[in-house]
């Protein structure tokens, strides 16, 4: 377990980065990311974390596809029209997809599962923050291999090799508002597991497993917002578990989902 400074009272640091410019694909986002936390005065050390925006990333890696190259098919067709929506979008969401959870046409939502086992809206593709009209972003095709990515891009040129969440925003069952979750884990695991400790009164606990990555990814989202240009948060004092890192312990077996 990695540990923060010892301080009198719980305590952790949330950081935007600032300074980075339009990414654009190929970019070295790691190096990047580095060069602009220690042009703002705080440079990366042992314990930071980093949450990096899956927007930046996807744009680093090539995953922009313009509209106009995309040939949707009859189902697309048939859905857009029906719910009044770009068949060609729809066709994207339908390719990136490995199935289809919910579909209401009269108000054009589609939830889809990613072929990385997310459960979102349009399979994660949006618009937002992308300067070109009629080109959409697909999320990594790899995002636990775009986090270790980052890491070791930082640890080249700064030798710290932070943990990194990459972070999306989705929609939640039986809420209101959306959420920054956790699509891309390297360099820690993204649960505490809380069971078969105490709590405060003694007691067992027995079910308790906390989604670390996912509530940093949430905090760092008070930072990054949507249009700021802010799209990398530094968080410190957050003690963590080193590990290989993996988003696969965050989705919920099918055998164990009491709602598909």
């Amino acid at each position: 377990m990695t540990e923060p400074q010892s301080l009198p009272y719980p305590s952790i640091n949330a950081v935007g980065i600032t300074g980075l410019p339009e990414i654009h694909d190929g970019d070295n986002l790691g190096r990047m990311i580095a060069e602009a936390a220690q042009n703002q005065g705080t440079p990366l050390i042992e314990g930071d974390i980093l949450v990096v925006t899956q927007k930046i990333v996807s744009k680093a890696e090539g995953m922009l596809v313009s509209l106009d190259t995309v040939t949707p098919s009859q189902f697309a067709r048939e859905y857009a029209e029906n719910a009044d929506r770009d068949p060609r979008l729809i066709e994207l969401v339908l390719r990136e997809s490995k199935s289809i959870v919910r579909m209401d046409q009269d108000r054009g939502v589609l939830i889809t599962e990613t072929k990385h086992g997310f459960i979102c809206a349009n399979a994660g593709i949006d618009q937002s923050n992308i300067p070109d009209e009629d080109v959409v972003c697909l999320l990594p095709i790899d995002p636990d291999a775009s986090a270790r990515r980052i890491s070791a891009e930082i640890n080249a040129v700064t030798g710290v090799a932070p943990p990194i969440i990459i972070s999306d925003t989705f929609g939640r069952a039986w809420r209101e508002g959306h959420v920054n979750f956790a699509i891309g884990v390297a360099g820690m695991d993204p649960l505490k597991d809380y069971r078969g400790t105490d709590d405060a009164n003694g007691r067992i606990l027995h079910v308790t497993t906390i989604a670390v990555a996912d509530e940093l990814a949430a905090t760092a989202e008070m930072i990054t917002a949507k249009a700021i240009n802010v799209p990398v948060a530094l968080i410190r004092g957050m003690p963590y578990q080193p590990d290989v890192g993996s988003t696969a312990s965050l989705l919920r077996d099918r055998t164990r989902d009491m709602f598909r």
